[in-house]
């Protein structure tokens, strides 16, 4: 697809809600995403959504200036998308 090559991580397209206890797939991508979106993230991209991922995403949010709950959803996604394809990080 057009466009693909350009992402910096590529588990999975699906963009489902994904908050501590969940696994696979979209928390591989999202944690790929906040490694490429906040400074000194370095988180190990595993697919288990744990305390350590959950405290990076309240991170993203409070840095993204939008709703600050631990939990990947449809405006975490979305920030996280431009930040991680972005040359510069969210903070």
């Amino acid at each position: 697809m057009p466009g693909e090559t350009t992402q910096p991580c590529n588990y999975s397209v699906q963009r489902p809600t994904i908050k501590r206890g969940s696994t696979g797939d979209a928390v591989k991508q999202e944690q790929c995403y906040l490694n490429h979106s906040l400074t000194g993230a370095k988180l190990g991209e595993d697919g288990v959504f744990g305390p350590v991922t959950e405290e990076a995403t309240r991170r993203f949010q409070s840095c993204a200036d939008i709703t600050v709950d631990g939990i990947c959803g449809p405006q975490t996604w979305s920030f996280l998308t431009f930040w991680a394809n972005s040359s510069d990080f969210v903070c």
